[in-house]
């Protein structure tokens, strides 16, 4: 037995609104489904003392380990999307039909020569318009005895109609006004039909036409002072407008369409998505997903689009689907999806009417859906204690990881190789001590050794500072690969880029070890972080990698990998871990790439800003034309000095092409201008050296 404390939402999560609720079992079945006009009112009425509960209540909320909800902007739409729920999950604590194992839908008949409107259950027949579920079978011949009035469509039996053909009287209701009495032909089985074509539209939501012209007979009924008729008919009106309510239509003219809606942070999205059928809420589906790259918001509704609709087909894909943002390009993904139905697909984003705001409560749902998912899994304590304890027992380790560092390496086949560090404290992010290497021991693609020397440096700088008793010191004072820390030709402390200043301005190193060391990758990387901790003397330092394909935790020295569940908030942690370390990695890796792209000669000039760089294009007009200039030539540029002059020349000799370019065909020397650029480009084309279909590429 559970105990509903455990799972019992705080109460700033649940919101104050309409909606629908579910409770499930440890084993994600659904046990009960409810409705309510506040759901925070309601829900908090499940967790009170079980004392106070109702038995079958109490029975209930202790056989639960979770709950959910879902909301919505009416209670009819609540209402409705509770049917749905109940028919689908069929929950053993709701209450059940013994007569039968499904709910009942308004039917009609439309594949027989006189069309009769009926209550079926079970499977559903070609050619049968339904409408539906309904809770209750009375609720339904209640709406049809009153829609009877307006359309008096044939509902007898296939015997009745028979005898009374055979007969040639017809039954009561043809003699009241509630039936048209084709069985004795005073009605043609074309009007007839045209008269069930009518039931249905009215019952599909096209309801304006109809209530018009009771409201015009009633308005006649009453100048001809008929006065009991003119009762009798806005009654009906009355009533007509009360089952149009209960309906529940969300959207009118029995609209087919899925409304797909998208919340997001840096690192996750939540995908909901409402399939509307008839006009009516047939049923919800989402899920939450990890941003590892940058992507955006139409890059993610073209990534649900694949998943909802890759194996389906026919009327699986409805007529609509409405988006928050369309895929660029959306002409493949519209086509893709007239080909799965066999027929037009609108791919749009709603602006008015009521698509937008039932757009609005799904984008709602979305926006709930995510903040739930990281309140739950980021912000709560118990949580995330529960996420350490986890890791701390697969690991084998004394005690829970308080502090965990990740570290990834990034680069483009072997060029511009960086690494990151990430780190988490008590299971949350602390991006001030987020750190950027770059990868200086040796040129070249080699990840395991990258890590070795990523990890050497970081902690032979964590061993400096044990030295000096925890006191903050300059960067100078460690030296690394044989070159002062914080001695860089490019400028950089020892590649190690980010994080808080001290009060006089140097750059703060870590003085903190972590309880657990993080890798992105398998055994060769966990490896070579192990032997770069060993050398250095550090053996009371964790250390474990996250491999993305099968999501396998390696530890060293294991041939092995320890598997952790799926559903683990252990195996959760670590993912977000790694997957932060990726991202800040591969952020760094672009930024580097693009700056050496735009670099040039002007470039290797020490000193020399960005101002001054602009300033000498601007005055030569081109890299080319300063090459060529004197050194007092080049002093008339404002702000450059003799001494800075003669670097700039230096500089531009030491850079200079050793040869004229040939036109090998004609033997023509190519003497081409070179253009303007403000970056201080010699000129060549920053994708020279690459293959055609590799320029402007990042793979």
């Amino acid at each position: 037995m559970a105990d509903p404390s455990s799972y019992r939402p705080r109460p700033g999560e649940i919101p104050d609104s309409p909606g629908v609720y579910r409770f499930r079992d440890e084993h994600r079945r659904v046990i009960y489904v409810g409705k309510a006009k506040s759901l925070r009112q309601r829900l908090a009425n499940y967790f009170q003392d079980l004392a106070n509960l109702h038995p079958r209540t109490r029975s209930m909320v202790t056989t639960a380990a979770s709950v959910e909800w879902t909301v919505v902007s009416t209670e009819v739409e609540a209402l409705q999307l509770e049917y749905s729920w109940i028919k689908e999950y069929d929950p053993r604590f709701n209450v059940k039909y013994r007569d039968d194992k499904s709910y009942p839908y308004l039917a009609v008949t439309m594949n027989e020569e006189f069309p009769r409107v009926q209550v079926m259950r079970g499977h559903k027949k070609k050619g049968v318009r339904y409408f539906g579920p309904y809770a209750h079978a009375w609720a339904i011949r209640d709406t049809v005895d009153l829609l009877l009035r307006v359309f008096p469509v044939r509902t007898c039996s296939a015997g009745v109609f028979k005898n009374a053909e055979r007969t040639g009287r017809p039954c009561l209701l043809g003699y009241i006004g509630k039936c048209s009495a084709p069985c004795v032909g005073r009605i043609s089985p074309e009007d007839h039909y045209e008269l069930a074509e009518e039931f249905c539209d009215f019952m599909a939501g096209r309801t304006g036409t109809y209530l018009r012209r009771l409201e015009r007979q009633m308005a006649e009924a009453s100048d001809e002072m008929e006065y009991e008729r003119a009762a009798r008919l806005r009654d009906d009106v009355g009533a007509l407008k009360k089952a149009m309510e209960k309906n529940a239509v969300v959207l009118a003219d029995a609209t087919d369409a899925d409304l797909i809606a998208v919340a997001e942070d840096e690192l996750e999205a939540a995908v909901q998505i409402f399939h509307v059928r008839g006009g009516r809420v047939r049923g919800q589906r989402g899920w939450v997903t990890d941003k590892v790259e940058e992507i955006t918001t139409a890059a993610l509704v073209e990534h649900a689009l694949q998943q909802l609709y890759g194996e389906e087909t026919g009327d699986s894909v409805p007529k609509e689907v409405l988006v928050p943002a369309l895929p660029d390009p959306v002409e493949p993904v519209q086509e893709w999806l007239t080909v799965r139905r066999g027929a037009n697909v609108s791919l749009r984003i709603p602006q008015r009417g009521d698509k937008k705001a039932l757009m609005e409560t799904v984008q709602r749902n979305a926006q709930q859906a995510l903040v739930l998912h990281k309140t739950k899994r980021a912000s709560d304590l118990t949580t995330r204690s529960r996420a350490l304890e986890e890791i701390a027992d697969a690991l084998d380790l004394d005690s829970a990881p308080l502090r965990i560092e990740c570290y990834d390496i990034s680069h483009l086949q072997g060029d511009d190789v960086v690494a990151s560090m990430v780190v988490f404290e008590d299971g949350l992010q602390r991006k001030n001590e987020y750190r950027r290497f770059q990868i200086k021991g040796f040129a070249g693609q080699d990840d395991v050794r990258s890590m070795h020397e990523v990890i050497t440096r970081r902690f032979r700088r964590y061993l400096a500072e044990k030295e000096k008793s925890g006191e903050w010191a300059g960067a100078e004072d460690t030296p690394v690969n044989g070159t002062p820390t914080g001695v860089s030709l490019t400028g950089e402390d020892d590649g190690i880029i980010g994080g808080p200043k001290d009060d006089d301005g140097r750059p703060r190193k870590f003085a903190y070890p972590p309880q657990l060391v993080v890798v992105d990758g398998g055994r060769p990387q966990v490896a070579a972080a192990r032997r770069a901790l060993d050398e250095l003397g550090i053996d009371d330092i964790a250390v474990c990698g996250l491999a993305k394909r099968l999501e396998e935790v390696w530890v060293p020295g294991e041939e092995d990998p320890v598997v952790l569940p799926r559903s683990s908030e252990g195996l959760y942690l670590l993912q977000r871990v790694r997957d932060e370390a990726h991202r800040f990695a591969i952020t760094y890796q672009r930024a580097k790439r693009a700056k050496r792209l735009r670099s040039g000669p002007l470039d290797e000039v020490p000193g020399l800003g960005e101002t001054r760089k602009q300033a000498l294009i601007k005055h030569f007009g081109s890299v080319k034309r300063l090459r060529a200039a004197t050194i007092e030539q080049i002093q008339e540029v404002p702000g450059i000095g003799r001494k800075t002059a003669e670097t700039i020349a230096v500089a531009l000799a030491r850079s200079a092409p050793a040869a004229p370019a040939v036109n090998t065909a004609t033997g023509e020397i190519i003497d081409e201008e070179e253009p303007d650029t403000t970056g201080g480009s010699s000129g060549e084309s920053v994708s020279a050296g690459l293959p055609d279909d590799r320029r402007g590429q990042e793979t």
